[in-house]
C-alpha cells in the first residue's frame, strides 16, 4: 500500500487523490485513485496524456477505447472532462481490470464502462471517436492497423508509452495509415503523440 501518496495536480485541470483523503475544492476536477494503483498519475507517459486530454474538445465523444487501461485513469480523466462516451477499457491483465473497475466506481463512472481482459483482436466493437493507447512502442506498432480500423474518421488517437526509439516509426507507421499528426511531445524517456484520423 502505498503510505506516500497525497493528492498532487495534473495539468490545468486535474486534482489527483487518493479515495481515503478528502481535499478542500480547488476548481479543478478531482480524479480518485486507489491506493497501491500503479499508474495513478505520478509518471511521465500518464500526465503528458491528461495534460493533452485536457486540451481536446470531448463533448461530442460518444465511444472510448482504453487499450491498456490499467488503472482506468485516461478513460476517468475523459468522462470527468465532460465525455458523455461509453467506453470499453480493455487490458490482458485481469488485476488491471479489476482496478480499472474499482477506479471508475470511485468516480461514480462506472455506468457505461466495459471492463475486459482480452486483446484488440478480440474486440468487436469499432467506430471509436477517442482511443487511448498508454503501451509500450513495440506494441502501438504491431496493432497500429487493426487500432486505426477501429477509430472512425476524425477520431483522437492519443498514444504513450513511446520510447524515444519507437518515435520516429510510431509516427510513419500511424501516418501511413491516415493519421495526421496533431502534436508530439518528448519527455525525459518516452514520447506522446496525438493524432486524428482523416
Amino acid at each position: 500500500m502505498r503510505e506516500d501518496y497525497k493528492p498532487f495536480e495534473v495539468g490545468e485541470r486535474f486534482l489527483i487523490q487518493p479515495s481515503d483523503i478528502s481535499t478542500e475544492t480547488t476548481g479543478r476536477l478531482n480524479l480518485v485513485m486507489e491506493r497501491g494503483a500503479f499508474g495513478s498519475g505520478e509518471h511521465e507517459t500518464t500526465r503528458s496524456c491528461l495534460e493533452l486530454l485536457e486540451t481536446l474538445s470531448l463533448k461530442n465523444c460518444r465511444k472510448i477505447l482504453d487499450l491498456g487501461s490499467g488503472t482506468g485513469i485516461l478513460t476517468i480523466a475523459a468522462r470527468l472532462l465532460g465525455s458523455p462516451a461509453s467506453a470499453w477499457c480493455v487490458d490482458i491483465d485481469q488485476t488491471a481490470v479489476n482496478s480499472c473497475r474499482r477506479n471508475c466506481a470511485l468516480n461514480g463512472l462506472d455506468q457505461r464502462v466495459h471492463h475486459l481482459c482480452t486483446t484488440l483482436e478480440t474486440l468487436d466493437e469499432e467506430d471509436f471517436d477517442l482511443i487511448l493507447a498508454n503501451i509500450y512502442g513495440d506494441i502501438l506498432l504491431d496493432v497500429a492497423v487493426p487500432l486505426v480500423e477501429k477509430a472512425q474518421s476524425g477520431a483522437y488517437i492519443l498514444l504513450s508509452g513511446i520510447l524515444w526509439e519507437y518515435n520516429f516509426d510510431i509516427k510513419k507507421k500511424y501516418i501511413s495509415l491516415g493519421c495526421e499528426l496533431i502534436k508530439s511531445r518528448l519527455l525525459d524517456e518516452f514520447a506522446t503523440l496525438l493524432f486524428r484520423k482523416n
